[in-house]
């Protein structure tokens, strides 16, 4: 599987500010004045025109002979453009007189607000996404009446494939420590770090040079608290607040593994891409990281290495997902509408997994035994519970900076959980009501 690690961190607040700062005002016209919402696309010939990234684009290559052998007048033509010209270019693009059909959105952005894209709420009936498709994932592509606010009613993208944030251990290593089976819950979790650490073992390998501590303040908060208020917030929910029973023990959970040398001491000079590569060196019993560093891990360790959902309460996970949107230029609706919901089917997963995504419907890929397995269980167990959550990262454009802080000063007991938490509503406050 491919590494994404900085899409999730970097990505969506880079092409949030493209977004805002490239588009006009709502000029576009409608595209519902040139085609009624429809599953039938007639014998008419049309050439569907997509962009995307290489990276997430990498699975379409496979998927649109398959789409076009369904639809035999629809010809796909794609275009890829680079990761930091596709955000610089997208909002101007789409407001072009030769505005793609389909384009990937990283993030909504103003992109609904400036009808750049097209509202996909009758062809979410029409194809019955909103009951197909877990509502944590179309929940991070909905709008409220405002078309910026995530979390509303109005859905503007659809997510075809996701990600996930889960824990790897090194099954000899929890071996070593006396420990038989992965933990269930965050009691025992605990409880084989101390382990780990009596037997001369690193327990939990973390780096958080870019504030990747995050990850283990989410899965600990919403494993407590529920996906469902995780997530409102995460999305900017009005009266929503990060001061909750789950995030206050999360945080209280980083720093304690701080203070009793479950983490290690150089934890906030080490950088994700460092700590996976210290845990494929076997310095670490565990690890909290995502699905786009599995290759990796998967070479460094073989069969050692699993993969499962973080303990807890519930089956959560932090999440995010690749998202496909239609021009608000688009002559072609009906065709980009049938070219989504095919790439979100079950005759698409497979392509999709194999290029490092996850689809939604598990059971209709096949996962070599070991890691991947491992994967697409977690991810079959979550999204069956609707217990993924958006990153934490992601829920304000400075949010990243401010977790990135709060925690590196967590780690090194400058700080206490109190001030963690109020200096992270802060933040989200001055972007969310």
């Amino acid at each position: 599987m491919k590494s994404r690690s900085t899409t999730p961190l970097v990505m969506s607040a880079l092409l949030a500010i493209s977004l805002s700062a490239c588009a006009p005002g709502g000029s576009a016209p409608a595209a519902g004045d040139t085609e009624k919402p429809s599953t039938t696309l007639g014998a008419e010939q049309v050439t569907l025109t997509v962009t995307s990234t290489p990276e997430s684009g990498a699975p379409l290559a496979k998927i649109i002979p398959d789409f076009e052998k369904k639809y035999p007048n629809v010809k796909v033509e794609v275009t890829k453009t680079t990761f930091d010209d596709y955000n610089k270019g997208l909002a101007l693009s789409l407001a072009s007189n030769s505005s793609p059909d389909v384009a990937l959105l990283n993030m909504m952005g103003n992109s609904a607000k400036n009808s750049l894209v097209r509202n996909l709420d009758e062809y979410a009936n029409l194809y019955h996404w909103d009951t197909e498709v877990a509502s944590t994932l179309l929940g991070q592509w909905k709008v409220g009446a405002d078309k910026v606010s995530l979390g509303g009613d109005q859905l503007y993208a659809l997510p075809t494939s996701g990600s996930v944030v889960g824990l790897y251990y090194n099954k000899d290593l929890l071996a070593k420590a006396g420990i038989t089976n992965p933990p269930k819950t965050l009691d025992e979790f605990t409880a084989d770090l101390k382990k780990a650490k009596d037997t001369g073992l690193a327990p939990l390998q973390l780096g958080n040079a870019q504030g990747h501590a995050s990850f283990l303040v989410q899965a600990v908060g919403q494993s407590i608290d529920g996906a469902e208020p995780a997530n409102a917030w995460a999305l900017g929910k009005s009266g929503s607040t990060f001061d909750t029973k789950g995030n206050r023990e999360g945080a209280q959970k980083l720093q304690d593994f701080a203070a009793q040398g479950l983490i290690p001491a150089d934890a906030n000079a080490t950088d994700l891409q460092g700590a996976v590569t210290k845990f494929g060196q076997g310095k670490g019993a565990f690890l909290i990281d995502g699905n786009w560093d599995a290759a990796a891990i998967e070479k460094a360790l073989g069969a050692k290495a699993g993969f499962m959902v973080f303990p807890g309460a519930t089956p959560t996970a932090i999440g995010g997902s690749t998202a496909y949107a239609i021009s608000a230029k688009s002559k072609h609706p009906n065709a980009a509408a049938a070219f989504l919901d095919f790439l979100r089917s079950d005759a698409a997963a497979q392509a999709s997994f194999d290029a490092g995504f996850l689809p939604f419907n598990t059971k209709a890929i096949t996962a070599k035994p070991g890691l991947q397995k491992d994967l697409v269980q977690a991810y079959g167990t979550v999204t069956e519970a609707n217990g993924v959550v958006s990153f934490n990262n992601n829920a304000t454009a400075s949010m990243n900076d401010t977790l990135t802080q709060q925690t590196q000063e967590l780690v090194s007991n400058k700080t206490t959980v109190d001030k963690v938490l109020a200096a992270i509503q802060t933040d989200w406050a001055g972007s969310h009501k």
